[in-house]
């Protein structure tokens, strides 16, 4: 059994900033890589970005330059550093992990329960 537990989700004013974490445990052997998803009111589950084991990262164009994906591999630990947060950054945010629970082990998605982000006045 793998669990993704996630935090630091909230209310924040426009230009804000938040960091959410997302922390794994339990019966996985090796992660590859880790990543966060969102879905706001009424769209699809869309990816804000994610890091790959070796450290090298990828981010939608709404966030590039806003967002900062970091993880700490001793510690199974993805990080979101969300700054100038706007409005349409409104969502859940979803933590992802690919990985596998024993050598030879098919690769699986794992994914944390949901983070509220609101970003209003």
């Amino acid at each position: 059994q793998v669990q993704l537990v996630e935090s630091g989700g909230g209310l924040v004013q426009p230009g804000g900033s938040l960091r959410l974490s997302c922390a794994a445990s339990g019966s996985i052997f090796l992660i590859y890589s880790m990543g966060w998803y969102r879905q706001a009111p009424g769209k699809q589950l869309e990816l804000v970005g994610s890091i790959s084991s070796a450290g090298s990262t990828n981010y939608a164009d709404l966030v590039k330059g806003r967002f900062t994906i970091s993880r700490d591999n001793a510690k199974n630990t993805v990080y979101l550093q969300m700054n100038s947060l706007k409005p349409e950054d409104t969502a859940v945010y979803y933590c992802n992990v690919n990985g596998i629970r024993a050598a030879g082990d098919p690769t699986t998605n794992y994914w944390g329960q949901g983070t509220q982000v609101t970003v209003s006045a």
